[in-house]
């Protein structure tokens, strides 16, 4: 039987949060169901990459090397990262196109390298960024690292890829990323999508390591409606790859609507192919509200 998007998106949601419940035995206390951590740790996917559950994105509005975090100033946008850190979070999401290398060390001074896992970003495309050249993966990587002032990157990936050949026209970045991996410059390597097209090819292309995909069940900055996208996401996830989603709060758009960002963030979970919540917070009390909205996530019993 086809299903229509509202029953599928109706479904979905039930599977996200729902719990086997049995009416509990005369005078024995009910046990408390289990419910999602925000900084519990998981994998992503065969990288081996083990981070939290809620990722720090920076790139709100990002582009020219600015984003809305960058716009908040040096003092605010190091407290926040550092913030984040104090509360759970282990996985920061940066990029070139965003401007936010310099600031993700001064904010975590005195933490060992390897308690935290950063993601960055190359920008291959006409525009996006001041200057019109776009060297090569092995010097922009020999560049990120001398701005994060690290001697490896968890994650590289290509940033907002669109084509269905993507992995074709951009084999040669693809080849040196490679080469960087097995050097341990960098642990694993994948793609941003930002199309359809290009995230199917995402399911059987081997260099995958890791995707970042945009996801929530309202078709906001999305690649397309969710009874489209869920199933390459679940495919992709089974071929053993990464999966960190985003746009959750679509981007923004959603920030001062709890109803609907609360179902976001069920529907998210309940898929069981997003291992990370990539969300752009902008201050100390988004992050709170998120993973707090997490937390009310029951996980379903198997």
């Amino acid at each position: 039987m086809k299903l229509n998007r509202r029953e599928f998106l109706r479904r979905t949601a039930l599977a996200a949060s729902a719990l086997a419940v049995n009416a509990p035995l005369p005078g024995r206390a009910e046990t408390p169901p289990a419910t999602f951590d925000p900084y519990g740790p998981v994998t992503l996917g065969r990288t081996k990459i083990q981070t939290s559950r809620f990722c720090l994105g920076t790139g709100m509005r990002g582009g020219q090397r600015a984003s809305n975090q960058t716009r908040l100033g040096k003092e605010k946008f190091e407290a926040l990262i550092r913030g984040a850190y104090e509360r759970g979070t282990r996985m920061f999401d940066l990029a070139d196109l965003y401007g936010t290398h310099p600031y993700i060390i001064p904010a975590l001074q005195g933490i060992p390298r390897d308690r935290y896992q950063i993601v960055t970003k190359i920008w291959f495309r006409d525009g996006g960024l001041p200057e019109k050249e776009r060297p090569g993966a092995d010097v922009l990587v020999e560049r990120f690292l001398r701005e994060l002032r690290t001697d490896y990157i968890d994650l590289v990936l290509l940033h907002c890829v669109t084509s269905s050949t993507w992995n074709q026209e951009l084999r040669p970045q693809m080849d040196l990323l490679a080469k960087l991996k097995d050097r341990g410059t960098i642990r694993a390597h994948g793609v941003s999508c930002h199309s359809l097209e290009a995230l199917t090819r995402c399911i059987d292309e081997p260099w995958v390591d890791s995707v970042h995909t945009r996801i929530n069940p309202f078709q906001m900055s999305m690649d397309g409606p969710p009874d489209k996208v869920v199933p390459v996401l679940q495919k992709i996830h089974a071929a053993g790859k990464g999966v960190v989603g985003m746009k959750l709060i679509g981007e923004g758009r959603l920030r001062n609507d709890d109803a609907r960002k609360s179902e976001s963030v069920r529907f998210v979970l309940g898929l069981g192919c997003v291992d990370v919540l990539n969300v752009g917070c902008e201050s100390i009390a988004e992050v709170e509200d998120f993973t707090a909205r997490v937390r009310q996530v029951p996980v379903a019993k198997t």
